[in-house]
């Protein structure tokens, strides 16, 4: 076995290159394998629309308490949950290297939310915090650009403004602003006004709000025909439990309010987002003893999370599900940092010059937004040749162990892909390949 695996090794070249290793270890992998078990859903009377705690007030308060005063910085987290494991995107690592020390040391999020081709947008961030994602993005937008920021944590909004005079020395130009308000009430803030926002993006936050659902419909109100909310969130294998959801500790960790997957496409479809697009994904591992013990004890061994990133455009001409009509694009391979080629989102990657079939809801949210100009368009809407080949309902996360236990997360838009291949009846291989990379992923007890 040793010799065929040096053989397999051999042929190939091996980078080290943080932004993959950092998301992707063997032992998290074969954890999520060995432990998995086939879940039966539990019967519950909840919703995705129903409130989660009984007093919203409590919950603001609770939620208030823990990130303006028992999390100091980010090594006070009790999980993994609100923590980005890959590493930047070089671009994204730049901006962040221009950005204050006291900004990046209160930063509490699960992912990189700053979809690509943003230049001289207006963008506005939900739950911004201490204002990292926000002075990214305003690197990204530019000088003709525009940030706004929101959160409902005076003791975090007072380093995002007490570090705007120095990240405004430091780019020459000062296009943000913050507001303290609570992103379900976005309508008592007067600058906010409908259709005035090209992109909102949101890290690991409207899971702590308690009322989801008027959070998306006033981002579908506040998006431009064409805009898109791009957000990194974390989400449940199923419904949380009720006695989870009041857990104040497993809630400010951003577990309690994990959204049910299929319960927020539904939302999200119900808010006005008729097909929400998953872009990257991996798992959670609750890696704190005591918080694991006690969702254990509770009987909820069983319950698995995954941070994840969706897009979701505002799109009118989108339908519930994804039709075809025969049609195609190309990619110019005109978007910047990705020539070769570019995802949309987790299964749509399209290589430069390359004729690729589309359904009709990815032809418009290519065609009818700011990413028309990189695409040549082929057929019309005469034909319909019924459902898209593909469009299913199953779990979409890769990385849950159902899917084959490969996280999706810290590629970027260029796109990767996870293969396996077996050394021998007993061995399996797994293998991660980006643009300029293969990474091979060994079992456990394997060694070389």
């Amino acid at each position: 076995m040793k010799a065929n695996l040096l053989s397999f090794l051999s042929v190939l070249t091996i980078a080290t290159n943080d932004q993959f290793t950092a998301a992707f270890t063997p032992s998290t992998l074969q954890s999520s394998r060995r432990n998995h078990k086939t879940a039966t859903a539990t019967p519950t009377s909840l919703s995705a629309t129903q409130d989660m705690f009984v007093d919203k007030t409590a919950t603001h308060s609770s939620v208030r308490d823990y990130y303006g005063e028992t999390l100091q910085q980010t090594s006070d987290l009790k999980t993994n949950a609100c923590c980005t494991s890959a590493s930047p995107a070089p671009h994204i690592a730049k901006a962040i290297s221009n950005i204050h020390p006291d900004v990046i040391q209160k930063y509490y999020g699960c992912g990189f939310c700053v979809p690509d081709e943003v230049e001289g947008m207006t963008i506005l961030d939900l739950g911004c915090g201490a204002g990292r994602d926000v002075y990214i993005a305003s690197q990204l937008v530019g000088p003709k650009g525009r940030v706004i920021g929101v959160d409902m944590t005076e003791v975090q909004l007072k380093v995002a403004k007490e570090t705007q005079g120095y990240h405004a020395d430091k780019l020459g130009y000062d296009n943000v602003e913050f507001h303290l308000g609570l992103i379900e009430k976005l309508d008592d803030i007067p600058s906010l006004t409908d259709g005035s926002v090209d992109i909102i993006i949101s890290n690991c936050v409207i899971n702590l709000c308690p009322d989801k659902e008027s959070v998306l419909k006033s981002c579908h109100r506040l998006l431009k025909p064409g805009g898109e909310l791009y957000f990194s969130d974390v989400y449940a294998n199923r419904r949380v439990p009720q006695e989870l959801r009041e857990d104040e500790v497993l809630w400010g960790e951003c577990l309690s309010g994990a959204l049910y997957w299929n319960d927020f496409q539904n939302l999200g479809k119900k808010c006005g987002f008729k097909d929400p697009r998953l872009v990257e994904d991996a798992p959670i591992t609750v890696e704190n003893k005591a918080v694991q013990q006690k969702m254990d004890a509770m009987g909820h061994s069983d319950l698995e999370f995954y941070s994840a990133t969706y897009r979701l455009f505002q799109l009118d001409s989108l339908e519930p599900h994804c039709e075809d009509y025969g049609q195609a694009v190309i990619y110019k391979g005109t978007i910047p940092r990705y020539e070769s080629g570019w995802a949309l989102d987790d299964h749509h990657y399209m290589e430069k010059g390359k004729v690729f079939p589309v359904c009709g809801n990815t032809f418009n949210m290519l065609k009818e937004t700011r990413f028309e100009k990189h695409f040549d368009f082929i057929g019309d809407w005469s034909t319909h040749y019924g459902i898209f080949e593909g469009c299913g309902t199953s779990m979409p996360f890769s990385s849950s162990a159902a899917n084959g236990g490969v996280s999706t997360k810290g590629g970027g838009g260029g796109g990767a892909a996870a293969e396996h291949t077996f050394l021998d009846d007993h061995v399996c291989v797994w293998l991660y390949k980006s643009d300029d990379a293969v990474f091979v992923i060994l079992p456990d007890n394997l060694t070389v």
